[in-house]
């Protein structure tokens, strides 16, 4: 079936081919992932506010409830897009969704964790240890870091 046949009537329309999405689609499809990817991950709410950048308390709760009509800034849709590329490289690396989602949560001895887990490095807050650990995946996947 293609994508169109499963959408329902709260989603919004997908945009033409050959046009660039909006803010707000764009910062729909982020967040509704970014919600998929901390279940996933059994992320607190503090975890995963942290993980947005740290917007106050009740946005990240609209978001959340209502990602539809949000409008993200710059720094959230590049944190958004840091968070996808590092959950998908896990996929790739470890192809059982359980280890997958795992992976997150234990403790790593290599440079960039320094013993810790690789999410306690992610809520270090500073988008560049989101970078770090991105960074780090895609070499052991074989590319460029």
């Amino acid at each position: 079936m293609s994508r169109a046949a499963h959408a329902t009537r709260s989603d919004p329309p997908l945009p033409r081919a050959g046009t660039q999405p909006t803010l707000t689609e764009m910062s729909a499809a982020g967040l509704r992932a970014f919600f998929n990817i901390a279940r996933d991950w059994d992320l607190s709410a503090d975890e995963q506010i942290v993980l947005l950048g740290s917007p106050g308390r009740s946005t990240f709760f609209k978001w959340k409830a209502s990602p539809q009509t949000a409008r993200l800034g710059r720094d959230t849709l590049e944190r958004l897009s840091l968070l996808l590329g590092i959950y998908k490289a896990l996929q790739i690396l470890l192809p059982q969704p359980a280890a997958a989602d795992a992976w997150v949560k234990r403790p790593n001895s290599a440079p960039p964790f320094g013993g810790r887990r690789a999410l306690d490095r992610m809520l270090a807050g500073n988008v560049s240890d989101l970078v770090a650990v991105r960074q780090y995946l895609d070499a052991m996947r074989g590319g460029w870091a």
